[in-house]
């Protein structure tokens, strides 16, 4: 048995260390380490609460609206304030352009070149490629001389000895399985994706001010007042809608089964794959507190993959533990009575390994993103998810167990992005309907109580994130965030069960230790954000670390 490092993980917002045991050609034991210290929980003690959106979306510069989110949904819960319905819709097609954003994102710059190889199409036939572009979809620039022309650019990287943002691939595994044509399409549509998110982006701000970081949520509702009664503002966020539907429907999708189709291997024997799953559930269709929402795509916990037995979320079942995370010993907490203690350097360090703490659901570690997500709708029975569920496993010819895997991982997050992009019109109509009505507030009253706890709990695209926040008056006394990679990637806890990605790698074959291909796809699948876990300066010389990687 072989133990190998992989440190730092590429490809992903932040720095992850893997380590694994291999055996017999396959991961007989994993260790997933956040290598660097947040300390957000800190910086916001004392702090007026309404600084917490700004701070906390500083977290990372790639899940741009969603700290904010979860940070003014849990000032909302602390005050006690009912937002308005026209506030409501405006934080959903916010958030749902942040979906729309990030998943394709995820899936063309940082995900799929671990099933495509990029030098393989310098060996395609450009014709073939498009007949098979014209046999998925129906796109623009999808003819021989657009792939004769990208097949050009990618020779004159690999004829430079240049290869960018390819050059740390591993090309030529021979668990790369897609044929030169299929590969060439991808490295197109990755092109493509490239100038078109750009417009992806253009639609957050249009109600959130900007992006990344956006400036319009307010404890109460939204202040983009004059941009939700604006026809043109409204007309041209269903603009981009309509192109990045396009996008979903003729690309998206169609390359997400085409890559499927050779890898189905991975489903069939549940590679990559975890027990038990968590999601709060998204995109409120009341104006309510937390705890009375009813969520357009429904939520649920879901243990040891019984689909049939969906069971409702219980934010007092949440604890975090820190046996094995860089901590000061303690008891099992709920994050609304959470501790950030971070070691001292004299500490104990043995048995210590990582920055993240251990998130646990009724004692159990709980996978959360988009493959829990829709794993809850499909549960729940949420019609459009469920219909494209259903039409994903028939087209690849594989049943719903396939879904616990990497392979079903990847294809829950194609499978959401379509499911709200679809749903996003239909909120512009509301918005409409809603201010022909008169009915233009967008921010309720409220004040500060003497003493208060809130919680914001919802579902971004890396997962299940919540905020918790105790203030007195204006002054934050604790504030404790519990993030989508801290439920993935954190560590064992004091019963020696495995965080959810080192569950994943267990069993995980590995063709060549030497390029772990197989490793890094599963680890991208949960794509990774450590920077909203950790952060750290050097206490010595305040230096930011600094680290060469892809």
């Amino acid at each position: 048995m072989a133990k190998y490092t992989i440190d730092p993980i590429t490809r992903i917002e932040g720095h992850l260390r893997i380590d694994v045991e291999i055996e017999g050609g396959k991961v007989k034991d994993a260790w997933s380490s956040a290598q660097l210290f947040r300390g957000l929980e800190l910086i916001l003690k004392g702090r007026d609460p309404r600084d917490a959106p700004h701070i906390t979306q500083r977290a990372c510069g790639v899940c741009t609206e969603v700290h904010a989110l979860a940070s003014i949904r849990a000032l909302d819960d602390a005050v006690g304030v009912k937002i308005p319905p026209l506030a409501r819709i405006a934080r959903n097609l916010v958030h749902a352009a942040q979906y729309i954003h990030d998943h394709p994102t995820h899936f063309y710059a940082l995900h799929a070149l671990d099933w495509v190889d990029v030098v393989s199409a310098l060996k395609a036939d450009p014709k073939k490629t498009a007949a098979l572009a014209d046999g998925l979809g129906s796109y623009p620039k999808s003819g021989a001389a657009d792939f004769k022309a990208v097949q050009d650019r990618v020779k004159a990287f690999v004829d430079s000895g240049q290869l960018g943002p390819f050059a740390n691939g591993y090309w030529g595994h021979p668990d790369y399985r897609l044929p030169p044509e299929a590969n060439l399409l991808a490295v197109a549509h990755y092109l493509e994706w490239l100038r078109l998110q750009v417009k992806a982006a253009r639609m957050m701000a249009l109600f959130g001010g900007k992006n990344p970081h956006i400036q319009t949520y307010v404890t109460g509702g939204v202040s983009c007042v004059q941009d939700l009664v604006n026809v043109d503002r409204l007309a041209e966020y269903l603009y981009y809608l309509k192109e990045m539907q396009a996008f979903i429907d003729n690309v998206y999708i169609p390359d997400l089964l085409a890559v499927a189709s050779f890898y189905k291997d991975w489903g069939a024997k549940n590679i990559g794959g975890c027990t038990n799953f968590l999601a709060y559930g998204n995109f409120p269709q009341e104006s309510a507190k937390y705890g009375a929402e009813n969520m357009w795509l429904p939520g649920a916990v879901i243990m040891k993959r019984d689909i049939a037995k969906p069971m409702e979320v219980d934010p007092s079942k949440i604890t975090e533990e820190v046996k094995r995370a860089w901590y000061e010993d303690g008891a099992p907490l709920n994050p609304a009575k959470g501790e950030t203690k971070p070691i001292k350097p004299d500490y104990n360090y043995d048995g210590k390994y990582s920055w993240f703490k251990a998130p646990r659901y009724d004692g159990q570690p709980m996978e959360v993103g988009p493959l829990a997500q829709v794993l809850a709708a499909y549960a729940k029975g949420h019609k459009p998810t469920a219909a494209l569920v259903g039409a994903v496993l028939k087209h690849l010819d594989v049943p719903a167990a396939a879904l616990f895997s990497t392979l079903g991982r990847t294809a829950a997050r194609a499978i959401e992005t379509k499911v709200i992009a679809d749903q996003a019109a239909a909120w512009v109509t509301e918005i409409v309907g809603l201010v022909k009505g008169g009915d233009t507030k967008t921010c309720a009253e409220w004040s500060w109580p003497d003493k208060g706890m809130g919680m914001g709990l919802i579902d971004v695209p890396r997962g299940a994130l919540g905020h918790w926040v105790n203030q007195a008056k204006d002054k934050i006394e604790n504030y404790q965030l519990v993030v989508p990679s801290t439920w993935n990637l954190g560590p064992r806890d004091a019963k020696g069960q495995v965080g959810p990605v080192e569950e994943a790698l267990i069993g995980t074959p590995v063709a060549d230790p030497a390029r772990p291909l197989e490793i890094i796809r599963t680890v991208h699948s949960f794509d990774p954000c450590i920077a909203c876990g950790v952060h750290v300066i050097d206490p010595k010389t305040n230096e930011v670390r600094k680290f060469k990687v892809l």
